[in-house]
């Protein structure tokens, strides 16, 4: 029948264990859930954003146009664009053919379009850049569950603490003697240490906030002016 001191030492390392392996994994379950997020955001960026822009791109067609686009509404860097894209009439109508077409003329309808995909790019845009901002947010959280988790869980000191109670202690002559000394004991902590995951802003690009349509109305209708009259046989309720 075991002894008070042997039921004491197995009670004292399963509270450990509990408390450490608990906490952890906490971290763990934010982790892979802020990583899942990152994913969902970047498919959101591609799927979203990303065929919002290819639907202008094909609109506008000129690559001096499409870099106008991005100077006037401050995105920055021209994302998602292939030439290919503007070479290929299959393309064209696929990325095209499930938009509202309305307007009582040819110009109208393309004029139309064209805003009708700017709205979505803003609201996409706006979409993103809150998920950035809660990614970034949960980034930090888990920053601070991991320097609160060391906080409360010095891994050297519990392992050296285990060791007391197996009736060793460092340099002793015991059976135990040698099996844990503090080397390995910080070679242990260093492969158990939790690392924190990369922030948002260094797996996915950061966008600037782009204008409602309204704000920019003269420089965007003098792009869809440009674009327009370089395409005189097209008709969006043809596509």
């Amino acid at each position: 029948m075991p002894d008070l001191n042997t039921t004491l030492a197995f009670e004292v390392k399963k509270e450990l264990a509990d408390r450490y392996f608990g906490f952890r994994k906490i971290i763990e379950e934010d982790t892979n859930a802020y990583q899942q997020n990152i994913i969902t955001s970047a498919l959101e960026l591609e799927n979203k954003i990303g065929f919002d822009l290819v639907r202008l791109y094909v609109l506008l067609r000129d690559n001096a146009l499409i870099n106008d686009l991005f100077k006037i509404t401050g995105l920055g860097e021209v994302l998602f664009y292939d030439q290919y894209i503007n070479k290929s009439a299959t393309i064209r109508r696929r990325v095209l053919a499930d938009i509202r077409v309305h307007g009582l003329t040819r110009k109208w309808r393309f004029q139309n379009m064209f805003f009708d995909i700017y709205d979505s790019l803003e609201k996409h845009v706006a979409e993103y850049r809150q998920n950035i901002l809660d990614l970034a947010e949960d980034q930090e959280t888990i920053k601070e569950e991991i320097n609160l988790f060391y906080q409360k869980n010095d891994i050297s000191g519990i392992m050296l603490f285990l060791r007391g109670m197996d009736g060793t202690t460092p340099g002793s002559s015991g059976p135990m003697a040698g099996a844990i000394n503090t080397d390995n004991v910080i070679t242990m902590e260093q492969k158990m240490r939790i690392q924190p995951p990369q922030p948002v802003e260094k797996i996915l690009p950061i966008l600037s906030p782009i204008p409602p349509a309204k704000e920019i109305k003269n420089e965007l209708q003098k792009l869809i002016d440009t674009a327009f009259s370089r395409q005189p046989g097209f008709d969006p309720k043809k596509l």
